[in-house]
């Protein structure tokens, strides 16, 4: 609840509550997520590829992670950036917006954990 979070006894400094949430749930749900096409998923990589040629190249998907970036977005954009990148790998532009949106994302948190696991993203 929002009013236990203001305490300043109980700011997540380390971890997150949406990172215990998922845990928990992992623990006594089990890893499925309720989502069928991740029980036998294809490869990320063979799915960023599919997905960029769809959305017209990975260059196409970095663009739309900038304007989400822009826009203030910042996991849509953690998303398509990381895909775009997944699918071209060598692309040094696609690259470049990869790190621009994890720097962000890790500028906006809150939590050691995740400005740690954002950062080594942005300098990958």
């Amino acid at each position: 609840p929002r009013e236990l979070l203001e305490r300043p006894y109980l700011h997540p400094a380390y971890d997150e509550p949406e990172f215990v949430v998922r845990n928990l749930w992992r623990l006594w749900g089990g890893w499925y997520d309720q989502n069928p096409a991740h029980l036998k998923p294809a490869p990320e990589r063979d799915l960023a590829a599919e997905l960029a040629a769809a959305a017209g190249g990975a260059g196409r998907l970095a663009e739309r992670a900038m304007g989400l970036l822009e826009r203030g977005e910042l996991r849509l954009a953690a998303h398509l950036a990381e895909t775009a990148a997944q699918a071209a790998p060598e692309d040094r532009e696609v690259a470049r917006v990869r790190s621009e949106v994890y720097a962000r994302r890790a500028e906006a948190e809150t939590s050691t954990m995740a400005r740690g696991v954002f950062h080594w993203a942005s300098a990958e």
